[in-house]
C-alpha cells in the first residue's frame, strides 16, 4: 500500500475515532439525563402514593359520613378483635366460679381503698391571727384588772384578691472622687425576657389564666382593665407567651422524649375552629392530634391538615404500638411504617357489634 494510501486510511481512523468519541460522549450524557429522571420520578411516585393514600383516606371517611349507619363500619381488622373479644367474653361466662368467696373477700380487702378527701381547710393554709379584746379591762365592781380565763375562736375562710404592683430595682452607682477606681453598681437580677416589664408571678398568672382556666387573651385583657384600672394590651400578652413558650420548650420535648419512649401510644384528632386574621367571615377548621402513653403524659400536636402527614412526621422516630380508631390515616401510617402495629379502640365500638354480641348472647342474664 502507498504511502498515499496509508494517510489517508489513517485518516479516515482518525475521523472515525471522533466519531466514537462524540457518540460516546453523548450516550454517556443521555444516561446520566436518564438517571436523573429516574431519581426525579421516583421522588415524586413516592409524594404521589402519599398523596393517594391521603386522598383514600378522606375518600374513606367521606364514605363512612354519607353512606355509613349512625356508628361506623367495622373494617376487618376490627371484625377479627370484635370476634376475639366475643370469644373471651363467652370464655368467661362458661367459666366455673369460685368454690368460696374466701378468695373474693380476700381480694376485696387487699385491694387499696381511695379514702374521701377529709373536710375544711388543710393545716398547711396561711392563718392571719386577729385578737379582740373587750373595752372594759378592769371589773366595774372592784376595779382590778381582769384575768384571762379562756378564749372563743371562730373561723372564716377568706381570699385576697391579686393586684398589679410597679417593682422599683434600685441600683445606685457608687464611685470615688479620685476618678481611677471606675464606678461600682449591683448586677441587675435576671430577667424573664430582656428588657421588658413582665414579672415571675405575672406570667405564671397569665399562663395559667389562658392555659389552666381557659380564659381568652381578650377576656384577660378586659380583666386586667375591669378590676386593676391598668391596659395591658393582648397583642403585648401574646408576645410574652410566644417568650415564655421558649422557656419552656425543654419540658416539651422531653415530654416527647418520654413518650414515644415508652413504645405504646393513643392516638386520635377531633376538629377546632381557629381564629384566623387572614380568614375574613369565618372561623377556618384544625386539628388536634392527641398523642397518650397510658399513665403518663398527654400531649397535643395543632396542625390544619386532617391527613397523613402530621402524624407520619410525629412518629417518624416511633416504633411500637399505637391504638387508634378506624380512621384510615392510621392504616396507611402502618403499611409505610413496619415497625409500627395498631390495635383497636373498645370506646368507638360500633352499634353493630352491639348487634353481634346479642346475636352471641340473645338470652338476658338472670339478676
Amino acid at each position: 500500500m502507498s504511502d498515499d494510501a496509508l494517510a489517508r486510511e489513517y485518516s479516515r481512523l482518525q475521523a472515525l475515532e471522533a466519531t466514537w468519541r462524540a457518540e460516546a460522549a453523548r450516550l454517556a450524557a443521555e444516561a446520566q439525563a436518564l438517571q436523573t429522571d429516574n431519581t426525579t420520578l421516583r421522588a415524586t411516585l413516592a409524594e404521589t402514593r402519599a398523596a393517594l393514600d391521603d386522598a383514600r383516606a378522606v375518600i374513606a371517611d367521606l364514605r363512612r359520613q354519607l353512606f355509613g349507619v349512625k356508628a361506623d363500619r367495622l373494617t376487618p381488622e376490627q371484625e377479627a378483635q370484635m370476634l376475639a373479644l366475643q370469644q373471651d367474653v363467652v370464655e368467661a361466662v362458661e367459666r366455673p366460679g369460685a368454690v368460696s368467696d374466701e378468695v373474693l373477700a380476700d381480694e376485696r380487702r387487699g385491694g387499696p381503698r381511695r379514702r374521701r378527701p377529709p373536710h375544711g381547710l388543710p393545716v398547711a393554709i396561711e392563718t392571719e391571727t386577729i385578737t379582740l379584746e373587750p373595752e372594759a379591762t378592769t371589773c366595774p365592781c372592784c376595779g382590778e384588772p381582769l384575768r384571762r380565763i379562756g378564749e372563743e375562736v371562730t373561723e372564716e375562710t377568706d381570699l385576697i384578691p391579686a393586684k398589679l404592683i410597679r417593682r422599683r430595682i434600685v441600683r445606685p452607682k457608687y464611685a470615688c472622687r479620685c476618678g481611677e477606681a471606675g464606678v461600682a453598681i449591683a448586677p441587675l437580677p435576671p430577667r424573664l425576657i430582656p428588657q421588658s416589664t413582665l414579672g415571675l408571678g405575672l406570667a405564671v398568672h397569665i399562663l395559667l389564666t389562658r392555659y389552666d382556666d381557659h380564659l381568652s387573651f381578650y377576656r384577660l385583657e378586659q380583666q386586667f382593665w375591669e378590676r386593676h384600672g391598668v391596659t395591658i394590651p393582648r397583642q403585648q400578652i401574646v408576645q410574652w407567651v410566644e417568650h415564655l413558650a421558649g422557656w419552656l420548650r425543654p419540658i416539651y420535648d422531653a415530654m416527647w422524649r418520654d413518650v414515644l419512649a415508652s413504645g405504646y401510644l393513643q392516638v386520635d384528632e377531633t376538629p377546632v375552629r381557629v381564629l384566623d386574621p387572614d380568614v375574613t367571615g369565618k372561623a377556618p377548621r384544625g386539628y388536634l392530634w392527641f398523642y397518650a402513653a397510658p399513665r403518663g403524659d398527654v400531649l397535643l400536636d395543632f396542625d390544619r391538615r386532617r391527613s397523613l402527614a402530621p402524624v407520619q412526621q410525629r412518629l417518624q422516630t416511633f416504633t411500637g404500638t399505637i391504638q387508634t380508631d378506624g380512621y384510615e390515616v392510621y392504616q396507611a401510617l402502618v403499611r409505610q411504617r413496619p415497625g409500627i402495629t395498631r390495635l383497636g379502640c373498645l370506646a368507638h365500638y360500633p352499634e353493630c357489634g352491639v348487634i353481634q354480641e346479642r346475636r352471641c348472647f340473645p338470652a338476658p342474664c338472670a339478676a
